[in-house]
């Protein structure tokens, strides 16, 4: 009988036998704080790390993550896994720079602290102070990483965290950017960088002036920026302008483009406040003269600073609407959800893309329909200017649709027409936040509402549209770094710190071979881009053009020439006795109303890509770039919908018709030989199926999510006691299933 007391027992010897020793013990626990170290580009150096540091996912508050290690470079933020990830060898579009994990110094938008589960911003005051126990950074492309720092010894804690806060918050010098320690080579078989005009030569200008049959003359004088550091290198203004000097090149009408009428497009900055009134008139008179006299007399004058929002309200608008999405967790977007419409409508930035798209449909009619010269003005001619300018250009112009085109307009307008780069993106983080304003920013967004309106008319896709707005901000390419021409002249010329080897030589953005491989070049590209169709038989009395006509001769009834001269002539009259230039629709007779009958003119007649394109600014049809600010938000992502889906079922559709086109063709034996020579599709479809992809592709690829959906409890008892589904037992419990199911179990 066995006893059940243990008092009297034997005390049996322990059966348990380790074959490990202490001393491998030891090592398997050493073994997982053993550092990795990140692939450094050329002219890249460590500042400090830490190890090991947990990376918290975005699953709600848990403590979820992966260890590994923290480092910060003169380049970049980059967390290193201890774990392989799978993810990152998979991947068909990887940028070359930087990866997932990684944050280019000058993306940091905000850090924040959190001290005793409360998050603080941190500040230059804050640094010296106690370390926090979790690093939460936003990033100007909306990513979110939360790093947790407890898990470190005290001592590299308070070095990562000081470390990452200096060099990503602190005010920095031009010369402390990593481009001017990146010891990269541009290659010189970069097809696309030939192809794309820089606008940096006046071979380049004269190439475009005879594309367009431009009238104006190319002003050489300012090469070495002895007329003025302010004006680009080159530039075109109306011929009969002679006199350069006056004001510092202040109120020069700079030609942007010309129409096939013979009409052209300028833009030009104010005058000096400080000026005699006499003098301040008779420059302006001498100037919009010039402007005249470019074609028939006639000319229209446009201050962008009445009638479109300023920079500074550009900004206060965004930093609301950005705030949307910088989610930290699940919870926080299914609190924000409730509210998510309103609150992105009352951030004012959708109604800010329309203002502006509808100032260029308005420039757009005063060429297209009015055959009249356009002068648009502001404060420096380098922010709104550029803006409207490159839209009007893109709505008359198909040239500037394709992919090197829209590049060479970017350069044209942007780069060498002086946008302030440098301050507009902070790359600095200057304290002054009245200069920061994302303007270039949104005209991305304004030229993405036109890709989405008009998607055949196009060449670049929205991926091409997100990589470039992400490419701003990282400190390797001369395109976005400076704000003037003499500027970048400047910084250009000085030897690098490193190489030593001569004038420092930064890649131009349009390098994608650069940031990305040949078969992620693909993505840029759009499938569904409608090719210009050569025409065999031509009209005798038709001369050839250099570029396509926007609309026919006959779209739009024009005055007749008695009247038309007449009036124009007496409008510039009244134009001229004004110190500053007015607006031609403020007068009531000529509001919105009349922009819409051309809206509607336009769209009566047959739709031609390759000709004059206008956006439809009703309200469902400005909508959310989606594939910009829901990208790094799980929640949202739907897997094997969304635009890929769409995409993919549009090229199988348009492959289909490829075929039974060929098959046409084959059977005319005339039409063989043409067959055979002929090159096939160029935008070859890159997404051969959405089953393994979510509507986020390219940029957010499917994870392994092991938790589900959360809707807060609140928020459901909301939904579940309104419309009285309290009443229909079955409908609620149906509703139940759905809400707390896992959508990636089907």
């Amino acid at each position: 009988m066995l006893s059940l007391g243990g008092g009297g027992a034997k005390s049996t010897k322990p059966s348990f036998v380790s074959y490990v020793t202490p001393e491998e013990i030891k090592l398997e626990k050493e073994l997982p704080k053993k550092e990795k170290h990140p692939d450094l580009l050329p002219g890249e150096v460590v500042f400090c790390s830490a190890n090991p540091i947990l990376k918290h996912t975005q699953d709600d508050h848990s403590q979820r993550g992966v260890f590994g290690t923290l480092f910060c470079t003169n380049f970049r933020v980059t967390f290193i896994s201890d774990e392989m990830s799978q993810e990152e060898t998979d991947r068909n579009f990887k940028n070359k720079l930087y990866g997932e994990n990684d944050i280019p110094l000058t993306c940091v938008d905000h850090i924040y602290g959190v001290y005793d589960e409360k998050r603080k911003l941190i500040t230059g005051g804050l640094v010296k102070n106690k370390y926090p126990s979790k690093m939460v950074i936003h990033c100007k492309d909306l990513r979110v990483f939360q790093f947790c720092l407890t898990y470190t010894n005290e001592e590299d804690a308070k070095k990562i965290f000081q470390g990452i806060a200096h060099h990503c918050l602190e005010e920095k010098s031009l010369k402390c950017l990593f481009a001017f320690s990146y010891e990269g080579t541009t290659r010189p078989d970069m097809q696309r960088k030939r192809d794309t005009i820089l606008f940096d030569s006046p071979e380049d200008w004269a190439e475009e002036m005879k594309r367009t049959k431009t009238k104006c003359r190319l002003v050489t004088e300012n090469e070495n920026f002895d007329l003025s550091q302010k004006l680009p290198k080159y530039f075109v203004i109306p011929s009969i302008i002679v006199d350069l000097s006056s004001h510092q090149g202040k109120g020069l009408p700079i030609w942007c483009w010309s129409h096939h009428s013979g009409c052209s497009l300028f833009k030009a900055s104010f005058l000096p406040v400080a000026q005699d009134d006499g003098d301040f008139q008779n420059h302006l008179d001498t100037m919009i003269n010039a402007v005249a006299h470019n074609y028939l007399y006639s000319v229209k004058t446009e201050d962008l600073t009445e009638s479109l929002p300023t920079i500074q309200d550009i900004q206060q608008s965004y930093n609301k609407f950005k705030q949307f999405f910088l989610i930290d967790n699940a919870t926080e977007f299914w609190l924000s959800d409730v509210k998510w419409f309103s609150s992105i409508e009352s951030s004012g930035w959708l109604d800010i893309i329309r203002q502006c798209l509808q100032k260029a449909v308005e420039v757009v009619e005063c060429l297209e329909k009015d055959n009249t010269n356009v002068l648009i003005t502001e404060e420096e001619g380098t922010d709104l200017c550029c803006l409207i300018s490159s839209l009007a250009q893109i709505m008359l112009d198909p040239y500037y649709r394709t992919l090197t085109g829209f590049q060479s307009l970017v350069q044209k307008e942007w780069v060498a027409g002086c946008h302030a780069f440098l301050d507009r993106c902070n790359h600095l983080h200057q304290k002054d936040k009245d200069c920061q304003s994302p303007v270039f920013l949104l005209f991305l967004e304004c030229v993405w509402q036109l890709v989405q309106q008009h998607v055949p008319a196009f060449q670049f896709s929205e991926t091409y549209l997100t990589v470039l707005s992400d490419s701003v901000h990282v400190p390797v390419f001369s395109t976005f770094l400076f704000n003037s021409g003499y500027h970048r002249e400047s910084f250009m010329k000085v030897e690098s710190p490193l190489a030593q080897s001569g004038p420092l030589s930064c890649p131009s953005v349009w390098d994608w071979s650069l940031q990305f491989n040949s078969k992620a070049q693909n993505f840029f590209l759009n499938p569904l881009y409608s090719e210009k169709v050569k025409q065999t038989v031509r009209k005798p009395h038709k001369h050839k053009h250099q570029r396509q006509l926007s609309l026919p001769s006959t779209a739009f009834k024009t005055p007749t020439k008695k009247g038309f001269f007449k009036d124009e002539a007496d409008s510039l009259k009244k134009i001229l006795r004004v110190k500053r230039i007015s607006r031609w629709m403020g007068s009531p007779d000529s509001p919105i109303a009349a922009t819409w009958e051309f809206y509607e003119s336009w769209q009566r007649r047959p739709l031609d890509y390759h000709g004059l394109l206008l956006p439809c600014l009703d309200g469902p049809a400005i909508r959310l770039w989606m594939q910009r600010y829901l990208r790094w938000i799980p929640e949202v992502h739907i897997m094997g919908g969304g635009s890929v889906a769409i995409t993919s079922k549009l090229m199988e559709l348009l492959a289909q018709v490829q075929d039974l086109k060929r098959v046409l063709e084959q059977r005319d034996s005339s039409q063989s030989a043409k067959l055979d020579k002929r090159t096939h599709l160029q935008h070859r479809p890159v997404l051969l199926g959405s089953a393994g992809h979510n509507s986020s592709f390219p940029f957010a690829y499917s994870r392994n999510r092991s938790f589900k959906p959360i809707i807060p409890t609140g928020l459901l008892q909301r939904i579940v006691l309104t419309d009285n589904l309290a009443s229909q037992g079955d409908d609620v419990s149906e509703f139940d299933k759905v809400a707390f199911s896992d959508p990636y179990d089907a």
